[in-house]
């Protein structure tokens, strides 16, 4: 996990707001493809459409631009249809990522044995 960044997201939603969800998450993971540093960036749902995972990971120097740059616009949006209930984030973050993420509640969690192929 040297200088990268994964996050898993749980969020719940209304099933009956699932389709315009599921579109504005379209357009989202549109724009994200586009950044150079993100390198995974996943939603799965669960079989009633209540709970959502978005699976992130990121170079480090990817994961601010894609918060203030490439969700922001799209963040009021998204969070009238969805809620962040839990956030895990793994790997070395820096102040100014902790500063941002704090704020989706984030629970940090630091590698201390493993490795990744």
């Amino acid at each position: 996990m040297q200088d990268e960044i994964y996050s898993i997201y749980h969020l719940t939603i209304d099933p009956a707001n699932f389709d315009a969800f599921k579109s504005l998450v379209d357009t989202i993971v549109e724009a994200t493809s586009e950044e150079e540093d993100t390198t995974t960036y996943e939603y799965v749902v669960n079989a009633d459409r209540t709970v959502v995972h978005i699976v992130e990971r990121y170079r480090t120097s990817g994961l601010l631009p894609h918060v203030q740059q490439t969700f922001s616009p799209f963040a009021e949006r998204f969070l009238a249809l969805a809620k962040i209930d839990r956030l895990f984030v793994y790997g070395e973050t820096t102040p100014e990522i902790r500063a941002v993420l704090d704020g989706f509640g984030a629970e940090y969690l630091t590698p201390f044995a493993g490795f990744t192929r």
